[in-house]
Order: structure tokens, then sequence, then C-alpha cells
């Protein structure tokens, strides 16, 4: 089968797959890394799709991930630019992984292991925590989008939380505060002590970010309940333990619980995968750069445990991540795949 990296990103994209329904995108991912010459692809028991080149005693695991936000965008084409959801986060990137490993095939002592992880976007990460229970790498580029030309080394922490509040119902004429505006109360407390601790942090990476992400209420005609879910980006020195701490002081009788908690995760710089990536950048006429995200990706789950050299790495702009705009400048697509064809053209040097 000839390879078409377009062919096969406009396929993917075209299977819609958010979060805990990945399995038809999964199988014909799977299918076409098998009709491309993979070795072998399949699904596994995550629902991953997993595509594995070549019978060496070291592991080069290409984990991206194949599930997307919720909110179905038909793909098309216009402009040299791909539209729809997934285009950029993560199905570009992943594509390009299976597209690059194809074009280089089997290198000699690697195994070259592609992985579509499901439920990177939910807080499980269900595809990645089972890849950690198979696989043993040597090396690991983590499939997000970070610009063709810049390499991704570090993602801040994360944890959510979820508040309720419960008290009697009163007449509306009473002063004291009702259920919502308790909650509102711990929202700008929680606010302003986010404030507090980012003040003389200049750089996003060394702050705490919160957003809150759901407020409603609801009665039975004897109670009254508030509801909140609030997110929060956590810098290298909060760990959620410690967040937890700063949190509960203003818990003012409301139950608190958390929950998707991941530390932050920074890679090592001097590594032979960074240099593989660098000149492979340069070689295409790029500069490379290197880049800090304030999300979290799959980076944070594997990172601290498989300890070996880590990038993340893809193309597209990831302020269009989860927008009714995604879409991905084919050229700059395409020209990720030639810095994945030069890397894995390198293992043999590493």
């Amino acid at each position: 089968m000839q390879i078409d990296p377009v062919a096969l990103l406009y396929g993917l994209v075209e299977i819609y797959s958010p979060s805990h329904q990945e399995r038809r995108a999964s199988e014909y991912l799977a299918a076409q890394m098998q009709a491309l010459g993979f070795d072998n692809a399949f699904v596994d028991a995550a629902d991953n799709a997993v595509g594995v080149l070549g019978e060496g005693p070291r592991e080069c695991v290409l984990l991206g991930h194949i599930d997307t936000v919720v909110g179905y965008i038909p793909p098309r084409i216009e402009d040299g630019k791909l539209y729809g959801r997934g285009a950029v986060d993560a199905k570009g990137p992943l594509a390009a992984f299976a597209s690059a490993a194809a074009l280089v095939g089997r290198q000699s002592g690697w195994r070259i292991i592609v992985i579509g992880a499901t439920e990177e976007e939910a807080v499980t990460s269900k595809g990645a925590r089972h890849a950690l229970s198979v696989y043993q790498p040597a090396l690991v580029i983590i499939g997000e989008p970070s610009r063709w030309d810049r390499i991704t080394l570090g993602y801040k922490g994360r944890m959510l939380l979820d508040y309720c509040f419960t008290k009697p119902i009163s007449h509306t004429a009473r002063p004291e505060p009702n259920a919502l505006e308790t909650a509102v109360a711990f929202w700008n407390a929680v606010r302003a002590d986010v404030e507090s601790f980012n003040e003389g942090r200049e750089k996003a990476f060394d702050q705490l970010f919160t957003t809150l992400r759901h407020i409603h209420s609801e009665d039975d005609g004897f109670h009254e309940t508030s509801y909140m879910t609030l997110s929060f980006r956590l810098p290298p020195d909060l760990t959620p333990n410690a967040l937890k701490a700063r949190l509960n002081v203003y818990a003012n009788g409301a139950q608190l619980s958390y929950r998707g908690e991941e530390l932050t995760y920074r890679s090592e710089k001097n590594t032979p995968l960074v240099r593989a990536f660098n000149n492979a950048i340069r070689d295409e006429g790029g500069r490379p750069g290197f880049v800090y995200k304030t999300g979290t990706s799959d980076m944070n789950i594997v990172g601290p445990v498989w300890r070996c050299p880590i990038v993340a790495y893809g193309p597209g702009d990831s302020a269009l991540d989860h927008t009714p705009n995604e879409h991905i400048e084919l050229a700059e697509y395409e020209r990720a795949v030639r810095v994945l064809v030069r890397v894995l053209q390198s293992l043999s040097q590493m």
C-alpha cells in the first residue's frame, strides 16, 4: 500500500472518537498500519490502536492519543488546511507517527511501537496507563501539537475539585447567603489565594492556574445545594496534596472532593533524543525551539514511570485545540512527518 500521510489523517479525522468512544477509530488506524507494512497491528485491551515494526531488544514508543473532545466537525480540505475535530489535537501528531514509521520501516536493534491511546482527553488516561503495564521503552515520543519546529519538554500538573454545599432553604428576603452565593464566595476566596500564590512568579509554567468549569444549584423544596467543578494547573513546586491543604481552609462546611491528580513533569534537555530532533528540524530548514506547556498530557503519566528520554512533538497550533475552527496546515503536517522520519532513521546512533 502506498503511503499517503494526508489521506491517513483525513480518514482518521473523519471518524468521530470522543473519549470513551474510540473503538472504531482504533480499528481504522490498526487496519491502516497493517496495510502500510507494520509487522503487527491490533487494537489492545484498552482499545488503543497499536502498530509494531521490528524485533530489536530496544523499544521506541511513539505515544499519541486517538480520542478527542466532543463536538464533531465534518472534515474538509480548504486552502491547504485540513479542518476537523482532532486535526490538531491530536490525530495530526498520531497520523504523523504512523506515516513516519511506515516510511522508515524496520530499524536494526529496535522495535518501533506506535500507539493511539484512549481517554487522554479524560482524566482517566486509560490508554497510557495500559501501555505502562506492557512496554519498557528506551525512548518515548508523545504526540501533541507544538508546531513542526518545536519540542515540548514539560507539562504542568493537574487537579480537579468537585464542590458541594447543602443548606436548608430560607426565604429570599433573609440576609444570609444562599447555597449558590456560598459557592461563589468559595470561588472568590480561591481566586484570591491563587493570585497571592502567583505574586512574583513571572513565568506561566511557574504559576498556579485555576478555572471555574461548571456551577449550578438545585433544591427539593426543603434543602438547596450548589455544585461546582474547578480545575487547577499546578507548577513544579506545588503538589496536589499541598494544594488541597490550601483549599480546605475555605471549605466553610462544603464537601470538597478531588480527582485527576497529576504532578508536573519536566524531561531532560540534554539527551540523544532531543539532539536527534534538533538535528532533524535543522535539516528541514528550521530553528528548533523548546516549550514547556501549561496543560497536561500523557507525558505526566508515563514519564515518571518509564524514566527514559522523552519529548512531546507534533505538528499543529495548540491554540486551535478544542476550538470550532480546529485545523492543521498540511504543509506543516508533512514537514513534521519528514522530521520524524529523520529522527527514526537515527535510532541506530542512540
